[in-house]
């Protein structure tokens, strides 16, 4: 059972998850200090979701030999927006807030550029405008924790490297925990401070990521990091 964390970071021990006679989560002993940008990487079918499910208080039915503590505002971003078909862009960026909250979604929307579109129907959105509102619905809590399940994996590339700058900037601003599980090397590499490798329900890989904020795919470092991570994920470096 997860219990509220007093310094707004994420701690587990010995945190595990079956299905079945399969081991998903094999005693996972993590911390995440408070404010840190962690990318988690891992093959499909590694657990990677299932982590980010029971940090989000999705699964009960996690279990270990130490309690879990995360923050009691935590908030989540899938890779699916979800937005409500049935309500304008605003009604869904304050889904469950009180009234009080209006100006602040009024303001997330326009961080997320999205100011004057808040009688619109998601229909009349984008891919990457409908996950612009579900990063504003997730924001207009004040999370100190953010946990992001793929959110930018059914975009195109383009769209993809727009939305990386948009949530290093929406992080910057409003400085919450992060955790963000990813397929993508470079995607981790290039927004995380942080990058976990999940292997089989197990902790692989713990790296920290010590480059500029403005990184550049190309520079000697940010590959070395790359072949690090490919080779841990068993997939052989492609030179670029």
């Amino acid at each position: 059972m997860a219990t509220h964390n007093r310094d707004l970071g994420v701690h587990t021990r010995e945190l595990a998850r079956s299905f079945g006679d399969r081991t998903i989560l094999d005693h996972i002993t993590l911390t995440i200090p408070p404010g840190q940008f962690v990318a988690l990487l891992g093959r499909s079918g590694s657990g990677k979701s299932t982590l980010l499910r029971a940090l989000a208080g999705l699964d009960h039915d996690v279990r270990g030999s130490g309690v879990f503590r995360v923050p009691a505002k935590t908030s989540v971003v899938f890779q699916d927006s979800r937005l409500l078909p049935w309500q304008r862009v605003l009604t869904n960026v304050l889904y469950g807030q009180p009234r009080s909250r209006r100006q602040a979604g009024r303001a997330l929307l326009s961080e997320v550029g999205l100011a004057g579109r808040e009688r619109a129907w998601p229909a009349e959105l984008s891919g990457g405008e409908q996950q612009r509102v579900a990063l504003a619905r997730a924001l207009v809590a004040d999370p100190d924790l953010l946990l992001a399940d793929e959110p930018f994996g059914a975009l195109d590339a383009l769209t993809r490297i727009k939305m990386h700058e948009l949530l290093r900037e929406l992080v910057q601003r409003h400085t919450p925990t992060v955790l963000l599980v990813t397929h993508d090397v470079d995607e981790a590499i290039t927004l995380a401070q942080r990058v976990l490798v999940l292997d089989s329900g197990r902790l692989t890989v713990d790296l920290p990521i010590e480059l500029p904020a403005e990184r550049d795919p190309g520079a000697p470092e940010f590959q070395r990091i790359r072949r690090t991570l490919l080779t841990a994920l068993g997939v052989a470096p492609v030179a670029v």
